[in-house]
């Protein structure tokens, strides 16, 4: 057990015990519910290169401290909210220590984080070793779970997470390339972080899939993000007759690559990258040359889900998004809304919310309908972990204005497609 957790644990304890001491003359009295501000730490990069994951956070704060701003009723009494949030400016070593201060000097009851790896993993590691309870979503279940030593047949104690898989995303790409006329080589861009080596992985990741549907791959090897010359890999694509890009590219480096494509003459038919292409304001600014790039699509107003939180349909809370913000709607606004609605719920059923175990017994017992769709930590696919839907779709301009059509939905048929899979030009 390490020694921060005793501190934390033991602090709370004792500094509980003095406090009922101290009110009641030093004598020992029946414990009666009494209201507590109950405190909800949440990290998020809000600046930095994965600051376009944060851009619906203030939105979702506000619709949830409004919706919390007479208190949150849990067995029979009504607490005070607090959210609490900190800026990773999109840095692991952030992440990890903005953590630290919610869990020390804020002295949260819960923990929650979203944004890829560099965000998640941190802030979950923070809480697990500081015995803190911690929702987290928008990372692939590998990276995040398997990324932090996960155990399969442990799991962990307080983290929780809930969000799709590579074998979810590789399976929508391949099934999107399906559907284009091509010579099945297919180019990769994957960086050297969690995602790209969960990615490129050659016992999880795209490699050994691609090889089994009649893919080949062209790997040009790990690069740095924030790289300003994409002249190698586009050499070794062109080289080898690339038909097909992927990979998982922050905005700014799938900007460079994109151009610089354009420059040495490099025409693939179909490209899809996560992250870069996931947002309508990074794909706006590549104008024409946005259209008929394809992407995954974790959550749409076209999403049959409702949140249980105020009830909005998916297509009515992207419509509010957009009326209070003037904004798009993008991907990350439905999982940061189910990211507090599962929050919310799991402390609405926590037995004793004094109690980090009880807190995390609640959310482990979670089955719940939200925004983005079921999430049951009970079903896996290990531990601590659910799965949310996932299909494909392809961008489309409507004059300057980006469109995103669902375009594959082999694993999800529940979710409708908008528009049909067509190769780029």
């Amino acid at each position: 057990m390490s020694r921060k957790f005793i501190t934390r644990r033991t602090f709370i304890k004792t500094t509980g015990v003095a406090g009922t001491l101290a009110a009641t003359g030093g004598l020992a009295m029946p414990a009666i519910a009494a209201p507590k501000t109950i405190k909800i730490g949440f990290v998020s990069p809000e600046t930095g290169p994965l600051a376009i994951f944060a851009e619906p956070d203030r939105f979702t704060i506000e619709q949830f401290s409004r919706g919390l701003a007479d208190g949150l009723m849990i067995n029979g009494t009504k607490h005070p909210v607090e959210i609490i949030v900190k800026d990773s400016q999109s840095s692991s070593n952030r992440a990890s220590s903005v953590a630290q201060d919610l869990i020390f000097s804020d002295q949260v009851d819960i923990l929650c984080a979203a944004s890829t790896p560099d965000t998640t993993n941190p802030v979950a590691d923070q809480a697990e070793l500081n015995g803190v309870p911690c929702v987290t979503n928008d990372t692939p279940w590998q990276p995040h779970f398997f990324g932090r030593q996960g155990d399969p047949k442990v799991g962990f104690q307080y983290t929780y997470h809930f969000f799709w898989g590579l074998e979810d995303v590789i399976s929508t790409f391949i099934n999107m390339w399906d559907e284009v006329p091509t010579n099945k080589v297919v180019g990769a861009l994957w960086p050297n972080d969690p995602d790209g080596n969960g990615w490129s992985d050659k016992t999880v990741g795209f490699p050994p899939v691609m090889e089994k549907r009649g893919y080949s791959l062209v790997d040009p090897g790990r690069f740095q993000s924030g790289s300003d010359d994409f002249s190698a890999q586009i050499s070794a694509f062109k080289n080898a007759g690339v038909e097909i890009v992927t990979g998982v590219v922050v905005p700014p480096d799938f900007t460079t690559f994109w151009t610089q494509a354009a420059q040495q003459g490099f025409a693939p038919k179909v490209v899809n990258v996560a992250k870069a292409t996931e947002f309508p304001q990074a794909v706006a600014g590549l104008g024409q040359r946005a259209d008929g790039l394809s992407v995954e699509v974790w959550w749409s107003p076209y999403h049959p889900f409702s949140s249980g939180f105020t009830g909005q349909s998916s297509a009515e809370l992207a419509k509010a998004y957009e009326d209070a913000t003037g904004n798009p709607w993008t991907m990350p606004l439905g999982f940061k809304h189910a990211l507090f609605e599962v929050v919310v719920d799991s402390l609405k059923r926590t037995e004793d919310i004094s109690d980090p175990d009880s807190i995390a017994r609640a959310i482990a017992a979670t089955n719940y309908n939200s925004v983005v769709g079921p999430i049951d930590f009970s079903k896996g696919p290990v531990p601590n972990v659910a799965k949310t839907p996932l299909v494909g779709g392809q961008w489309h301009m409507d004059g300057d204005k980006p469109v995103l059509e669902i375009v594959e939905n082999k694993d999800h048929p529940e979710i409708p497609l908008t528009g049909a899979m067509k190769p780029i030009g």
